[in-house]
């Protein structure tokens, strides 16, 4: 029976440390780190995430802000929007909440915010800094999930260094994918990126000893893909016909095969939220030296 690696847990436990970052900065600067939410459009899912964002920023003292724009705000006066949040010294974070409306092209408005407040880790400056393991902000959910790999880890009393595990990440979007792929690699792991063209994907899975399902297809990785005792990072978080959430695996029957699996609920997702909290604050303690 797998081991479940517990997100909501690990996640308090981050969220504690980050607080009393938060009361060290405080006591420093006299200010509290900023973290600026933009939402445009009135997606419902977005919409939940945002408020959860900022609520869970308030409660570690960070001082969040949620931007509600209708879906009619321009891709032009959303660059200029941007531009000043870059210029306000009281914030050291921005996050434009994904998807956005049509119309608005998603690399303009990424490219527009200043690296050093990109607490999603997404502009293109901070992705290179990766690939080249160098001092960046790394996205959110990738931080998270070698968060949690890093928890089980040291629970069942293996080392950190992942020299001669084979890890194979599925999917390769740059918010998870591409890298959470530097990330294994920078931990001496041998990384396989695996996607909707790769080649007898079932076979590529029964490989891996770390298996990462980040596709958003429900319950699609099946327990008959899995190597016995493998560690699987399930980030997928769907809606089955009956309203429940799910992940990219078949959890219920893979439990009998891993060796370790994180649930959604209740794995990844948290995760996200507390890594969102502290590259807040490790982007506002950098920019204040």
């Amino acid at each position: 029976m797998a081991r479940i690696i517990d997100g909501k847990v690990l996640a308090a436990q981050r969220r504690a440390r980050v607080a009393a970052g938060v009361a060290e900065f405080c006591a420093r600067n006299g200010r509290a780190p900023g973290l600026e939410v933009v939402l445009v459009g009135d997606d419902p899912a977005s919409a939940v995430y945002t408020r959860n964002k900022e609520k869970a920023a308030a409660e570690v003292g960070i001082r969040g802000v949620l931007h509600r724009l209708p879906d009619t705000t321009s891709e032009a006066w959303l660059v200029d929007f941007v531009a000043s949040l870059n210029a306000n010294p009281a914030i050291d974070g921005i996050l434009v909440q994904l998807p956005l409306p049509r119309g608005i092209d998603v690399n303009r408005i990424i490219d527009a915010i200043l690296p050093s407040k990109d607490v999603d880790g997404f502009h293109p400056m901070n992705a290179g800094m990766l690939s080249v393991g160098r001092e960046g902000l790394v996205p959110c959910t990738p931080r998270g999930c070698m968060a949690l790999l890093d928890a089980h880890l040291e629970a069942v009393g293996e080392g950190l260094d992942l020299g001669g595990k084979h890890a194979v990440v599925i999917g390769r979007s740059n918010i998870v994918g591409k890298p959470l792929g530097q990330l294994l690699l920078a931990r001496n792991a041998t990384v396989t990126m695996a996607h909707s063209r790769t080649r007898d994907l079932p076979a590529v899975c029964r490989t891996a000893d770390i298996l990462v399902a980040a596709v958003g297809r429900a319950a699609m990785v099946r327990a008959d893909w899995l190597k016995p005792g493998a560690i699987v990072l399930d980030v997928g978080i769907n809606r089955t016909a009956d309203g429940k959430l799910c992940g990219d695996v078949d959890s219920e029957a893979a439990m009998a095969v891993a060796g370790a699996l994180t649930p959604v609920p209740g794995g990844v997702g948290p995760m996200t939220i507390a890594m969102l909290l502290e590259n807040t604050l490790l982007a506002a303690s950098r920019r204040v030296g």
